[in-house]
């Protein structure tokens, strides 16, 4: 057991960590196996992992290379990062499960955990090396690391945000960098999937100059790969380590094809081209396909549930945008656009015009942003009327809310009626968006969809 290789190691940390699961020896794992021991070496010193989700990437990476670290050099010190604290710790108390195992004392007799520092945070070998469990932007004040692991820095909602992605590229740059003890020697790896053109990924690998060892491994292979050992120690017959046909999965599924169909419907295009093959999409280009959209001629026969959103504006001279209300029906998890009102109204017009189409489809539920004349709009009516108000407050900018509706209409799951005198503008602008002056029909829509997901 003393000449056992990281690779599988890896699988006896698999069999600790998650019991009763059988271990699927995929090929791609000899290729973060072959990186990860080039880098305990100090042969590879910073090293970018772009693999899809359920590839395992953190078992190998966060949970069972620690554990290797230390095994084989107990006094180093290592730093591991998620975009959340919750995850981070998760990893960290797999790592220590392994480390308390009799296979694992078996194998590296000599290291053993401080009793004064073992938490799921950090804890310590007797040899004074540690690992260190931390979140994007938490507080690592006088901690310092040999080997920093960073480990989805960003989860998918938080990549759509300019906010969360800038303060992530900052938080690595300017705090966690400055936290290797050894610029020179110390190692960083990165470990995730992609999420956006600008997450951490694009952000290192966009540098004037490229110090990164990219492994980026799509679920479906676009081209022929051949991938071969970075160790200086491997015989050069024994170098090519991985390699796949185009079009080949990087892992089965249980249903083959069927599956990644079902994947696509989820996540829409964009999702899957970022998430499973680690190739995101440009967002400022026109997003939703014409043929998405469905038609109906006639209203479904039941209106059992109506729903009236609503994008109030504060002004009707010519710069303003306009006030909308989209009303819609759902049926069978499918949403029909039943009716669309769209003028520009001083504030008492739009009052007026709130209860004139409530009375005439009978809602039961009208949702109000709390923004403009909206928060008016919202006390007055619940003061002074009987109808079912509900005030909307969006935590993110448009751009980012709307993408989370898009898997909705991409699995034509939302139906238009084949004829009425709102319908060209209103397809214009969802078709068109974000490339548009106004976008309150967008809006409104945007509103309808993520309240049904709980997403508001």
């Amino acid at each position: 057991m003393n000449n056992i290789n990281l690779l599988k190691f890896i699988e006896l940390c698999f069999q600790t960590v998650v019991p009763g699961c059988e271990y699927n020896d995929y090929q791609y794992i000899k290729i973060i196996a072959d990186r990860l021991e080039a880098a305990s070496a100090g042969e590879a010193r910073r090293i970018i992992f772009n693999m899809p989700p359920r590839s395992m990437k953190s078992i190998c990476v966060s949970v069972a290379w620690p554990a290797w670290i230390l095994g084989n050099q107990p006094t180093a010190r290592i730093i591991v990062a998620s975009y959340s604290r919750l995850l981070s710790e998760k990893h960290s108390l797999d790592t220590r499960c392994i480390m308390q195992s009799d296979w694992y004392r078996e194998l590296f007799p000599k290291v053993e955990l401080c009793k004064d520092q073992n938490t799921k945070y950090k804890f310590q070998t007797v040899q004074r090396g540690c690992r260190i469990a931390t979140s994007v932007e938490g507080t690592l004040t006088g901690e310092g690391g040999d080997f920093i692991i960073v480990d989805d820095p960003l989860s998918p909602a938080q990549a759509l945000s300019e906010t969360f992605r800038k303060r992530a590229a900052n938080w690595f740059d300017q705090a966690l960098v400055t936290r290797l003890n050894d610029r020179k020697k110390g190692v960083i790896v990165l470990v995730m999937h992609r999420l956006h053109l600008e997450d951490l990924t694009g952000h290192l690998l966009c540098k004037p100059r490229n110090i990164w060892h990219h492994v980026c491994l799509p679920i479906i292979a676009e081209d022929k790969e051949i991938i071969y050992s970075v160790n200086n120690h491997i015989p050069e017959h024994e170098q090519e380590i991985y390699s796949r046909k185009e079009g080949q999965l990087l892992y089965s599924l249980t249903e083959g094809k069927e599956e990644i169909e079902m994947i696509k419907a989820e996540l829409g295009s964009y999702g899957f081209a970022a998430q499973y093959q680690q190739n995101p999409l440009p967002l400022s280009s026109a997003i939703i396909k014409r043929e998405w959209l469905k038609r109906y001629k006639n209203f479904p026969d039941s209106l059992l549930h109506v729903t009236q959103s609503w994008d109030t504006a504060i002004s009707t001279n010519n710069t303003s945008d306009f006030s909308v209300c989209t009303t819609w029906t759902k049926v069978d998890n499918t949403f029909y656009l039943l009716d669309v009102y769209r003028a520009k109204l001083e504030y008492p017009k739009l009052k007026e015009k709130v209860l004139s189409l409530a009375a005439r489809w009978k809602p039961h539920a009208i949702l109000i942003e709390a923004k403009a004349s909206g928060q008016q709009l919202v006390q007055e009516l619940r003061k002074n009327s009987d109808l079912p108000i509900i005030q909307i407050v969006p935590h993110d900018d448009k751009l980012t809310r709307f993408h989370r509706i898009v898997p909705i209409i991409e699995s034509e799951r939302v139906f238009l009626p084949n004829q009425a005198v709102w319908l060209s503008d209103f397809e214009y602008e969802i078709l068109m968006f974000p490339e548009i002056r106004h976008d309150d029909q967008v809006d409104s829509t945007i509103r309808v969809k993520l309240r049904d997901c709980e997403q508001i």
